[in-house]
């Protein structure tokens, strides 16, 4: 249901109507239970006399023509352009999120802002600039779950594929409903510390895991990406527990293991030293992860796809740049072994 006017809204997705006019979301692993007036964690989801609503339905922030490796997704359709679109809300507070100004809706903002943009609008938009992907990031796309759904059947039909960034908080049954839409997801996992988690992103590890599980049992192209954020996230033997767990659902699953710059709320901390990089890297590896990548260094050469079997460089990058593909009929010239990835 849409309600028209001026402050247009959409009843929510999956939630339960409890006792009065109290509702409980089970959008999110959060699953918040919300009193009559009241909003969810993401501040985006309001219950109005026992009625759930979205408040960004149709409502963009933020809309570009990225690289596929942006998001970044090195082994899923190399080369391509994804339409990527954001609306505000998020379900975590990291103290960390270079989107900030977007994903964290300030208490006692009455109306949420956006552009109205109807989702054959976005598909549309999306085929006119050669976009072979649409990409729900830079905010949550969990959080505007209605809106990308909506998109997702639309863009699936014309044959263009959907990309969640996300931070794997989704609940089971509403990744369920979005999975057949869904080709491709490239989840946060930052880091391995269940107490890291509480204080910096106001989440629980554990939900995390079983989310991503979700996402590989499903069929859905992932991709893995950890900040490596010093005194944090820099622990060297949780990040290999990390590297095991990622090898335990799949070696063939890429992990990312990205540059930390100060920003937001950590603007005291300094970057992450380039050598604790390739060590995170070199451990992904030892542990037995076909393809580790370094993030958010352009040109350290961690950014370049090997052959897991005869180990030569099959597709070449600077930052979000392809060089060279070398890669034929998913396989590699070199020694025939199969790539793992979506090529086509």
């Amino acid at each position: 249901m849409l309600l028209s006017g001026a402050d247009s809204l959409k009843a929510a997705l999956h939630y339960t109507k409890k006792k009065g006019k109290t509702v409980q979301c089970f959008l999110c692993r959060h699953r918040c239970v919300i009193a009559d007036g009241k909003r969810g964690i993401c501040r985006v989801r309001e219950n109005r006399g026992g009625v759930l609503y979205t408040l960004v339905y149709e409502k963009l922030v933020s809309r570009a023509v990225d690289p596929i490796e942006k998001k970044p997704l090195f082994n899923f359709l190399p080369g391509s352009k994804a339409y990527s679109i954001a609306t505000m809300g998020c379900n975590f507070r990291c103290g960390n999120c270079q989107n900030y100004e977007i994903s964290q809706v300030p208490e006692g903002v009455q109306r949420v802002p956006g552009d109205v943009v109807p989702a054959h609008q976005v598909v549309k938009a999306a085929k006119m600039y050669g976009c072979r992907s649409i990409a729900y990031t830079y905010s949550e796309p969990t959080i505007f779950y209605e809106y990308a759904l909506d998109i997702a059947k639309l863009a699936s039909k014309e044959g263009i594929r959907n990309i969640f960034v996300t931070n794997g908080y989704i609940s089971d049954e509403a990744l369920e409903e979005i999975s057949p839409y869904l080709d491709a997801a490239n989840i946060d996992l930052k880091g391995f510390n269940d107490g890291f988690y509480v204080k910096n992103c106001g989440a629980r590890l554990e939900y995390v895991k079983d989310a991503i599980t979700s996402y590989k049992r499903r069929g859905i192209w992932i991709e893995i990406t950890t900040l490596v954020i010093p005194t944090l996230s820099d622990n060297l033997g949780e990040l290999r527990r990390l590297a095991e767990f990622i090898h335990q659902l799949g070696p063939e699953i890429p992990w990312h293991v990205s540059r930390f710059y100060p920003m937001y709320m950590l603007s005291d901390l300094p970057e992450t030293p380039l050598s604790t990089l390739a060590k995170v890297r070199e451990i992904g590896l030892e542990v037995g992860l076909r393809y580790v990548y370094e993030g958010n260094v352009p040109g350290a050469g961690g950014e370049d796809t090997y052959c897991p079997r005869c180990k030569k460089v099959l597709i070449q990058r600077y930052g979000y740049q392809i060089l060279e593909n070398r890669i034929r009929e998913s396989k590699c010239p070199h020694c025939g072994a199969r790539v793992d990835g979506v090529w086509e």
